[in-house]
């Protein structure tokens, strides 16, 4: 009896040991896990406090950001604020930030990322990760999932990083925030926002295709330059600002905008979704022009929409109504299936051109012949008769059958191009200044 006792007793310290060396296993697969920028279940009691980032500048961003599950802390509870955030941390913090974690600690995709998204990637989300879990991959690399969702979102191009585990610089972020808002919201005035990061003593330093991305970045408030004037290129992104920076991407309140200056030529126009952008205009009559596309719309009543540097003018409150739910952005007057309007009178800042795009169908002339007046008085001023005459010329042909090759003409200080649809009596105006 003796000896069952004993060999009782060292069967159960043999469990005991197992269990033991079991757990220090997990332990140790969790730290790596989270070293490497993988997320593991927390409660909100670990992921609320971390014992060095007391009195940090980013505290609040910080607990917030992983109250919600974006990135916890490590086992020995610090949350390393000022180590460089690494390539693919980041990209699971991005992709982690468009998502709500549910009481059950169960993710989704928020429904404002999913309506931001084109068709194209929401049928991406919808098949291709119909089963996409927001966790880490547990064979293989941990943060294949994150990269590849990310990747086929057009967010980032995986074939420009050699190593996903590299420290991030501020223009690498830069970049990805660039083709993120591109997916997901709109990209501002290229040449306003260059002319602002040009302030930066340290962008020409970047290359051409890295300036792009850091002014964006700048422009849309996301990212900011430091006191000393610079914006930092080639240094390390660390955790903390990481955490502000995606915070500010996904909440607009958060970020911090550039002002418009109007002795720059400068002004906000809407874009679409109700939201607003910085243009810089090239010179004051285009600024000037920008006036007068608002007040030839309000003589149409109700039938106008100003987007962007676009005057759309549409029949009638039924037409607008189509064309604003298909989401049709054009003025070409190339054809389409999608709904579009009978006239737009748009400005092209970077190329300083006007423009004015007639569909000829019943009444278009008629209904929108004061909106085009005004904004050819405006633009020609004593030439402006001259080019009613050859508007009037063209379109009354046009309306006929005749079929037109795109012509050609100098009015006063500039030249019209003219490009016609015959097939679809659509005629565009294209205005510039005479060179020379």
């Amino acid at each position: 009896m003796v000896g069952q006792a004993i060999r009782r007793v060292a069967k159960k310290s043999s469990r005991i040991l197992l269990a033991i060396c079991l757990l220090a296993g997990s332990i140790g697969a969790a730290g790596a896990a989270e070293a490497a920028g993988a997320t593991t279940n927390t409660t909100s009691k670990q992921s609320s406090v971390f014992k060095d980032i007391g009195g940090h500048w980013a505290q609040k961003a910080i607990e917030a950001m992983v109250t919600q599950g974006i990135l916890n802390g490590y086992p020995d509870g610090t949350f390393r604020p000022n180590e460089p955030v690494k390539v693919d941390q980041f990209i699971k913090m991005l992709v982690m930030s468009f998502s709500d974690l549910h009481p059950d600690q169960k993710r989704s995709w928020r429904s404002t990322f999913l309506d931001s998204l084109t068709e194209e990637n929401r049928t991406i989300l919808k098949q291709d990760y119909r089963y996409f879990d927001f966790k880490p991959a547990l064979t293989g690399y941990w943060a294949k999932p994150y990269i590849d969702v990310a990747s086929d979102l057009n967010f980032l191009n995986k074939s420009r990083y050699s190593d996903f585990q590299a420290d991030m610089t501020r223009e690498n972020v830069a970049e990805i925030l660039f083709y993120t808002l591109q997916e997901t919201e709109f990209l501002e005035d290229e040449q306003f926002s260059l002319s602002v990061a040009s302030s930066y003593g340290d962008l020409m330093s970047a290359n051409k295709r890295e300036q792009k991305f850091i002014a964006e970045s700048l422009i849309k408030g996301i990212m900011q330059g430091y006191p000393n004037g610079k914006f930092g290129v080639g240094q390390y992104v660390t955790r903390a600002e990481s955490l502000v920076i995606l915070n500010r991407l996904t909440d607009k309140t958060k970020r911090v905008p550039i002002q418009p200056q109007a002795d720059k030529l400068q002004r906000l126009v809407p874009t679409i979704g109700g939201g607003q952008k910085i243009v810089a205009f090239p010179d004051k009559q285009m600024w000037e022009a920008y006036d007068t596309l608002l007040k030839a719309g309000q003589l149409r009543g109700s039938n106008y929409d100003l987007l962007d540097t676009t005057l759309r003018l549409f029949k009638d409150e039924k037409e607008k109504k189509a064309v604003l739910d298909s989401g049709s952005v054009s003025s070409s007057g190339t054809s389409s299936t999608a709904a579009t309007e009978e006239a737009a009178i748009w400005l092209d800042p970077t190329y300083n051109t006007y423009g004015i795009t007639v569909r000829l169908r019943e009444g278009t002339l008629a209904r929108n012949k004061e909106s085009i007046e005004l904004f050819a008085n405006q633009l020609f001023t004593y030439d402006a008769s001259t080019f009613r005459s050859f508007f009037t010329a063209t379109c009354t042909e046009v309306e006929a059958g005749k079929l037109l090759t795109d012509k050609r003409k100098d009015v006063g200080d500039y030249t019209v191009n003219v490009l016609v649809d015959s097939a679809q009596k659509t005629i565009v105006f294209s205005i510039a200044r005479k060179q020379g």
